[in-house]
């Protein structure tokens, strides 16, 4: 087979996957129509389709959190694969060329062509781009895609990520996330008061406003501190990559719902010079070949989970639901500090607008049949 026809036959299975998945790229949201809007140097003449192409991927994660790490690889072995190795990404992880929170700076700078990572590490940067991955009772998995791909949200999020040089795609979920390790029991907002947790970003602004002693560690470090009782708890992913951490081995008290992450959602970011420099025919090679690694990714967590929560709890950890005291306490602290933030700034008060329209609208739909269909058949172990 060509390799024009083996691309061509590629895409479509590709596209009618990810349309199925409801992750199909935006129709609304076109990396053409932001790369126009770039400044641009008008001598950055596109490659020539089949010209060689070789760029470099710096991920946020660690080799060792293979479902989120492993997601940057599937889109290199697919965009090599479309291109008959013409179109080559090197993939690296955390610290291997930057620190895992400094990968959107180095796109930004051009020193490197892409960055697999989170939106809400770069809140310092821009406060509205946690939306470009989770907030506290936000959306889960299938509503964040369709609030990007259907609502509008990531010609929001693209028009964030402008102001960096960059394009983002959507690459990959981690699904709804669990609620953290405890060393002891909380069950009421009064149980949260002066309790030392690692957890960063929105959730921990929120259990901060709930009276927690709030610290943001590097994922080396938490064990050791949980261990030593530095911390008396903290929050990951969920099963299988808490497992990996161990923190089962210190902490036996596993709650939920992750009610700051329901979903995470990856993006891959690609500079927007480099992006403007690649062929239609590479430009949209890659754009499908995010969609496709964020699907494997989503796919993996839904796999691995319920396999790794099933040998945590043959290590005698115990499922604890956080009461709905603790939740409703949490979502007015929650509801406060998006308030106070769209007060005062226009760009953030843009894109909550149209996600809270968003989350409306879905949670009522969501709130209909597949929570009684969930409700009925969705039972936890005991």
């Amino acid at each position: 087979m060509r390799r024009r026809e083996f691309v061509h036959d590629a895409m479509a299975a590709m596209t009618a996957m990810g349309a199925a998945a409801a992750l199909g790229c935006s129709k609304k949201a076109t990396p053409e129509s932001v790369t126009t809007a770039a400044a641009t140097p008008a001598s950055a003449a596109p490659a020539v389709i089949g010209q060689n192409v070789s760029w470099r991927l710096v991920s946020s994660f660690p080799r060792s959190l293979d479902t989120i790490f492993s997601a940057a690889e599937v889109l290199a072995d697919r965009v090599a694969a479309l291109t008959d190795d013409k179109f080559k990404i090197t993939v690296h992880a955390a610290g291997e060329i930057v620190p895992g929170l400094e990968v959107l700076d180095a796109v930004q700078q051009g020193s490197v062509e892409l960055a697999h990572t989170a939106g809400y590490y770069f809140t310092g940067k821009n406060p509205a781009l946690a939306f470009d991955t989770a907030v506290p009772f936000g959306l889960n998995a299938r509503q964040h895609m369709a609030w990007l791909n259907e609502g509008g949200g990531l010609d929001l999020v693209r028009g964030l990520y402008s102001d960096f040089k960059a394009i983002s795609f959507p690459c990959g979920n981690t699904g709804a996330q669990m609620g953290g390790w405890f060393r002891k029991e909380v069950n009421r907002p009064e149980d949260l008061q002066g309790l030392r947790m690692r957890i960063p970003g929105l959730g921990g602004q929120v259990m901060s406003r709930l009276g927690t002693t709030v610290q943001v560690l590097a994922g080396g470090d938490i064990y050791p501190a949980l261990e030593r009782g530095a911390i008396d708890a903290t929050e990951w992913v969920g099963p299988y990559d808490d497992e990996k951490l161990g923190f089962f081995k210190v902490a036996k008290l596993y709650y939920y719902p992750g009610w700051w992450e329901p979903s995470a959602g990856l993006s891959v970011l690609v500079n927007q010079g480099a992006w403007a420099k690649l062929s239609k025919e590479y430009q949209q090679i890659f754009e499908l070949a995010a969609s496709h690694a964020g699907v494997v990714m989503q796919n993996r967590y839904d796999q691995r989970n319920p396999q790794a929560l099933g040998r945590l709890l043959q290590q005698g950890v115990k499922l604890v639901r956080y009461s709905d005291d603790i939740l409703r306490a949490a979502r007015t602290a929650s509801d406060e500090l998006f308030a106070e933030q769209a007060a005062k700034e226009a760009a953030y008060k843009k894109v909550f607008e149209n996600w809270d329209k968003a989350r409306r609208e879905m949670f009522s739909w969501f709130g209909t049949t597949e929570r009684a269909y969930a409700d009925f058949s969705f039972q936890p172990p005991v």
